[in-house]
């Protein structure tokens, strides 16, 4: 793959404070490295010149730890957005919903996409979906995102681990192409 000829652009999802918060939104989360990893890839980014967009998610509810009133609003101090960095901000899982992030990558003339960010199965999931549907060539970094112990709909809980590995799953090789940063970075350099 050329990257450099294809314009890839980097998209981090709500790499956001309040995922920091140990008990929110589920009482265990994987790859506590996540985070670390997202500001690893965007330091290589930043070096290669290549485009970056920050998306963030801010809730509607008063009291959620993503409304803009809480710190959690807040990006994650290993991804603070810099200089002409494009910052979005949306209110529903998918980055392409509610934004103009379709109509920024059109016009930068993006085919590769390359998506890090929180979490795993919801806004990470649905905005890798919308991009592989969209026909970005589109490359989830597997250790750049985690996922909480989810409730079933029996009401048993289902291990974070469990939640990572089939949302992985069900996106590899349909939606995207599913990578760790190793991968990426050995693909970029």
């Amino acid at each position: 793959m050329n990257f450099k000829t294809k314009k890839p652009t980097l998209l981090l999802v709500d790499v956001q404070k309040a995922f920091l918060d140990k008990d929110y939104p589920g009482i265990k989360r994987n790859n506590p490295e996540a985070e670390f990893i997202c500001g690893k890839i965007l330091g290589i980014w930043r070096k290669k010149k290549f485009p970056i967009i920050h998306v963030r998610h801010s809730s509607d509810n008063v009291d959620s730890k993503l409304h803009e009133s809480n710190t959690g609003f807040e990006f994650n101090d290993y991804v603070t957005p810099k200089g002409d960095e494009i910052v979005l901000k949306k209110n529903v899982n998918s980055a392409f919903i509610g934004t103009d992030l379709k109509s920024i990558l059109d016009k930068s003339n993006t085919e590769i996409l390359i998506i890090v960010g929180m979490t795993t199965n919801h806004c990470i999931s649905t905005t890798v979906r919308m991009s592989g549907n969209l026909g970005f060539e589109t490359y989830l970094i597997s250790d750049s995102t985690a996922c909480y112990n989810t409730k079933g709909i029996n009401g048993e809980i289902i291990d974070c681990e469990v939640i990572y590995q089939a949302a992985l799953a069900s996106l590899n090789e349909e939606f995207a192409s599913v990578i760790n940063s190793e991968e990426l970075i050995n693909l970029i350099e």
